[in-house]
């Protein structure tokens, strides 16, 4: 298929940014019926989704923060860095700040509630959860749960600000001639990879993933160079003509890999006892999961760029609420899932129940309140009429 690229907006980017968050409130209901921790947990909750949820697990974020520094390049290009840092705060500083004393209330009081760590009653929780000198059997609120994204997206879009200059000397001049001059296969899977490689074998031994802003080292090291590679490659040919290229290729590797992670993860406890932390078959494991995590999102890139690159009314729609969305799903999930526990439904029912009341909520929160009031759109993210 012939491939020419464009230099106008890129509808795929949009598609692929409801497509990410999407995947990622799907992803949070999962969570509350698998084994490993989050902050509920259903009668029903067992191992049966998660090798499902581990083939999304690796790049699901990653995808989101790549696809956040393509939008922060070209928002750049358009506006100045002081305008730029301003829109930033506008729209992520003050829903992160509500959100965190909010909107994440309901989680955490039902977190703690199932946990036994507090008697049933949410107002007398939330004046002590509003509180921040007052601590929760170690846990300090207002809490961002998973309003982190948005946290580690204002900070980098802030850091991004000061070297914009400089990345972009280097991306006109001798990174642009590098990029220009390397094989299809090579700027496409490998040159993305190696910052993941470094991260995972380097960083992430010492600083697994917390979601503390200030010793989140390993994360930051993925989630930040995902963020500047985004940015980086945003307004490259060679760089997109590379992944339309390489995209069949890409999609094999991916499914090559797919087969003995999943195998592996059907007992990786087992498969990491048996050969040891350190052995080659443990680090072959790892190694074949940094790489699938960014081989999935050039296959992805790939395809989209060429199927979803149409505009249409759907996705101006929901362009402007998907934001909102990703904020509330999360409250809503547990909220939800607490309210159905008792009634001991049976779990496709509940499941089903719970998919529906999610996505429900989501869409009349957002259509019927959220939209509908000016100030609720500054909370939410959203564009207003002055914008």
């Amino acid at each position: 298929m012939h491939f020419k690229y464009q230099t106008g907006r890129r509808y795929d980017l949009d598609w692929l940014r409801i497509i990410a968050f999407s995947l990622l409130i799907l992803y949070h209901i999962g969570m509350y019926y698998v084994t490993w921790d989050w902050h509920v947990k259903s009668a029903y909750a067992g191992t049966g989704l998660e090798p499902v949820m581990r083939l999304l697990n690796p790049w699901r974020l990653l995808l989101l923060f790549f696809i956040s520094g393509l939008a922060a390049r070209f928002m750049l290009d358009k506006v100045s860095g002081e305008d730029f840092a301003m829109l930033r705060l506008w729209r992520l500083f003050i829903p992160l700040f509500i959100g965190m004393q909010f909107v994440v209330a309901p989680q955490t009081y039902f977190q703690f509630l199932q946990a036994g760590l507090i008697e049933p009653g949410f107002w007398d929780f939330f004046a002590k959860y509003s509180d921040p000198d007052y601590v929760f059997k170690g846990t300090t609120t207002p809490t961002w749960n998973h309003l982190w994204y948005v946290a580690y997206l204002l900070v980098y879009s802030f850091i991004l600000v000061g070297i914009a200059p400089w990345l972009q000397m280097l991306a006109n001049g001798p990174v642009g001639r590098l990029v220009v001059g390397l094989p299809n296969w090579v700027l496409a899977l490998v040159l993305p990879l190696i910052p993941l490689l470094l991260t995972r074998f380097i960083l992430t031994p010492h600083w697994p993933t917390s979601h503390n802003l200030i010793a989140d080292w390993a994360n930051h090291a993925s989630s930040f160079s995902m963020f500047l590679a985004g940015y980086l490659v945003a307004k490259s040919p060679a760089f997109w003509q590379a992944i339309h290229k390489m995209r069949i290729c890409s999609l094999l590797i991916a499914i090559v890999l797919i087969v003995p992670l999943s195998l592996i993860w059907l007992d990786w406890d087992g498969f990491v006892t048996t050969y040891t932390e350190d052995s080659l078959q443990v680090f072959a494991a790892r190694f074949a999961r940094v790489a699938y995590a960014w081989i999935a999102i050039a296959t992805i890139l790939g395809f989209a760029q060429i199927r979803l690159n149409k505009p249409g009314k759907v996705l101006g729609y929901l362009t402007s609420v998907i934001f909102p969305y990703y904020i509330l799903h999360q409250t809503l999930i547990i909220v939800i899932a607490s309210f159905l526990a008792p009634y001991q439904l049976a779990m496709a029912i509940e499941i089903t129940a719970l998919i529906i009341g999610t996505i429900a909520g989501c869409v009349l929160l957002t259509e019927f309140v959220i939209a509908r009031v000016s100030l609720l759109r500054v909370c939410f993210g959203m564009q207003t009429k002055a914008d």
